[in-house]
């Protein structure tokens, strides 16, 4: 068989699927992917296929997340966990630098980043534009993170197309899926049909050609693509959520007295689940963590949130005291300022925040009520 180039399809049939991970260890890949952990699917590192969701999925909802197992042995049967891979690109608790006392002055050493190169197995469409989105954050302006951005030219990007839709997904509102497009080195499209279970893979990047290079593969069949896109359609056409994005930038910037706010804050309980679980939130806070000796100190870097009230404290005062204004800030960001900001919205569609949020409370229902509710109605439906 010819050498694979982008572009090219091949077929990978299930028994030999342990041979994909096998390949990516000889090519110095640390692997990365779903995992049935605490009652969830999480990404973790991995050591074989043994280790995927075989047989899993999730039902989610409004504050409602629960594994069932499925009819058959998908090894991607799910749709999308509390964690995303921010985690690995932009850790929630990183060390920035170190300063060490030299004299009478201190000495400052970035911290290097270590570790293998990493292989992202089961990224699916919205999560590949959620690294997208931080990337803009992170490199996309006149000063890069080097963390990030070292991290980030170590990864292999291996996408899994969405074979279903949750009930909080709606990333065909946003155009981030379910279909994978582009921005991943291989594309892989699992296919259940009545005793045979096979994987399509097409060839995204020079990168995943040379990962497949030692890989038993098969000509793809006529059909094979057609089927693909047939899986595709039918998570598309099963999404849980819609967004109406039309002209939401100046929706939303044009209604920040909405008596909306007021109801949804409410309800909001400022936890944070929302940011936390969100794969484009970047908020952080710094602080540094000097030796008792005071002969070298730490600035560390931790994930933080719009929805904490010291997030915006200036001259110790809350800039965003209200429960109201924080929520506000949060949704008039992502959906619209976003825009002004890195030319994207800060959502795609991926529902984690409707799903683990504790009250349940769904974005794409409070975009539509500031829509279409009257402030009248707004303001009785908040009396009740």
């Amino acid at each position: 068989m010819d050498p694979l180039k982008v572009g090219d399809r091949r077929v990978l049939e299930r028994h030999d699927f342990p041979s994909l991970f096998r390949a990516l260890h000889e090519k110095g890949y640390q692997v990365v992917g779903p995992t049935v952990r605490d009652g969830a699917i999480v990404y973790d590192r991995l050591s074989g296929v043994e280790e995927l969701p075989i047989g899993w999925t999730d039902r989610q909802g409004p504050g409602k997340y629960r594994l069932e197992r499925r009819q058959d042995e998908a090894l991607f049967g799910y749709v999308v966990g509390p964690f995303s891979w921010k985690k690995f690109l932009y850790p929630s608790h990183e060390r920035l630098w170190t300063a060490t006392r030299d004299g009478t002055s201190f000495v400052v050493a970035p911290e290097p980043v270590d570790g293998p190169p990493l292989a992202f197995l089961g990224m699916r469409a919205c999560e590949l534009a959620g690294v997208d989105v931080q990337d803009r954050v992170f490199m996309g302006g006149p000063v890069v993170d080097p963390g990030y951005a070292a991290r980030r030219r170590r990864i292999l990007r291996i996408a899994v197309q969405c074979g279903q839709a949750g009930g909080s997904c709606f990333c065909v509102s946003m155009g981030t899926g379910p279909g994978v497009r582009q921005g991943a080195d291989l594309i892989v499209t699992e296919v259940l049909e009545g005793k045979r279970h096979y994987f399509l893979i097409e060839v995204g990047s020079p990168e995943g050609a040379a990962v497949l290079a030692d890989v038993p593969l098969k000509a793809a069949a006529a059909d094979d693509p057609a089927k693909a896109e047939a899986i595709v359609e039918r998570a598309a056409g099963a999404m849980g959520r819609k967004l109406d994005t039309e002209g939401i930038h100046d929706l939303l910037l044009k209604n920040l007295d909405h008596p909306r706010w007021e109801v949804v804050a409410r309800r909001c309980l400022s936890c944070t689940n929302c940011t936390m679980v969100c794969p484009t939130c970047f908020c952080s806070t710094q602080e540094e963590v000097p030796d008792l000796a005071v002969e070298k100190v730490e600035r560390w870097r931790r994930w933080d949130s719009c929805f904490n009230l010291g997030l915006t404290e200036m001259h110790g005062q809350a800039v965003r005291k209200s429960g109201l204004s924080r929520y506000r800030q949060w949704l008039t960001h992502k959906l619209a300022s976003w825009h002004d900001q890195f030319g994207t919205s800060g959502c795609v569609g991926c529902g984690r925040c409707i799903t683990w949020c504790p009250v349940g409370i769904d974005l794409t229902e409070e975009v539509a009520a500031i829509r279409t509710v009257t402030p009248a109605l707004a303001t009785s439906e908040g009396k009740k």
